[in-house]
């Protein structure tokens, strides 16, 4: 378009200083960035939009289905028809790609979750969906496919933020400083009202490692090599210098000393290391009447019941979470709850019994 009318000036000099910088960036990036090397034309068919079709894999290979990626993709395309190819931005693809992981991971074809759907528990982000959290799509969803997941709960027929109750800013400022201990900023406390489960996780990380930004991008995606020292920056006119020194051997519990010298000062930490072999522990799988186990690989982020409690079908029992995606598992009888089998935040895998009913 150089020369026509229609020209948008570019100052390719400039362009070229910011290609260049970002090309010196992603050496630093490069163990994140997308395995999608090249173009696919199976966006044609499956419709999973370019953005999530870079993070699918990773997705998958964390709920150890990555073997099973071509299976993923066509349940992608089935669970999108099953959802009447609703417009897909990162909520709703989301959705679908949940969907199709759960699908896959179960072993499931669209007929079977028509015809065998009532008694399965789908991700609450299937569920959310069909009862309107997302808003309504053009001539509403598939009739069959909403009284299948929601299971006689009645769904939204307006806007999803006609349901959200007021918030009392002081009660939640309040209620903030109890959980964490601290008076919240307009900014922390916007967060943790949004986003509750990852502003803790947040928060807890903080109070652990502390504001890890401040470090040099390098020395905390790669950790630093002996007698290498960095420059931190903690704020304006405070910088300190850290140099690493040595570590010890790994004991019993796999616990290393790490010496470093902090402003010409040593010090030492004591750091468990992650790479060492542990043990592999195999829990039970649920087989009988009445165990209920988790229907994909993931973290049971909660029980919602102890031993004794009476529930009936469909009431939650426990939470399971995998890649950003939560499953609540329900009660496929009514009866008295006889065990539970693991304690919250196990890592399960498929079929791992949690909770028995009897």
């Amino acid at each position: 378009m150089k020369g026509h009318e229609r020209e948008n000036p570019v100052d390719l000099k400039e362009l070229n200083r910011y290609a260049d910088y970002w090309e010196s960036v992603r050496n630093y990036y490069y163990p994140f960035e997308t395995e999608l090397r090249a173009g696919t034309a199976t966006i044609y068919d499956t419709e999973i939009p370019g953005g999530q079709y870079s993070n699918l894999r990773p997705q998958a290979r964390g709920l150890g289905l990555e073997d099973q990626f071509p299976t993923i993709r066509e349940n992608y395309a089935a669970a999108n028809e099953l959802f009447g190819r609703l417009i897909k931005v990162t909520p709703s693809s989301k959705v679908v790609g949940d969907m199709a992981m759960f699908m896959t991971s179960n072993d499931l074809t669209a007929e079977d979750v028509l015809t065998r759907g009532k008694q399965l528990d789908f991700p609450d982000s299937v569920k959310n969906l069909m009862r309107g959290d997302l808003g309504q799509i053009e001539g509403g969803f598939n009739k069959t496919v909403q009284e299948i997941v929601l299971k006689g709960e009645a769904p939204y027929t307006d806007r999803p933020n006609a349901h959200l109750e007021p918030i009392d800013w002081a009660v939640a400022e309040r209620e903030y400083e109890a959980k964490f201990g601290e008076k919240p900023d307009a900014k922390a406390l916007l967060a943790y009202l949004l986003y509750p489960k990852v502003y803790a996780d947040y928060h807890a990380f903080n109070d652990e490692f502390g504001q890890v930004a401040n470090l040099p991008t390098t020395a905390y995606f790669y950790g630093l090599k002996p007698n290498e020292e960095i420059l931190v920056r903690l704020s304006a006119g405070k910088r300190i210098t850290i140099k690493y020194l040595n570590v010890t051997e790994a004991d019993a519990q796999g616990n290393r000393l790490v010496f470093f010298s902090m402003n010409g000062q040593t010090r030492s930490v004591t750091v468990q290391d992650r790479t060492l072999q542990v043990k592999y522990v195999r829990n039970q799988k649920a087989s009988g009447e009445g165990q209920v186990g988790s229907p994909l690989m993931g973290n049971l982020s909660r029980i919602l019941v102890k031993v004794g409690d009476r529930v009936n079908a469909g009431d939650p029992l426990f939470v399971i979470e995998a890649m950003k995606m939560e499953s609540t598992i329900t009660s496929p009888i009514d009866g008295e709850i006889q065990n539970i089998a693991l304690k919250e935040k196990t890592l399960v895998e498929t079929d791992d019994l949690v909770v028995t009913v009897g």
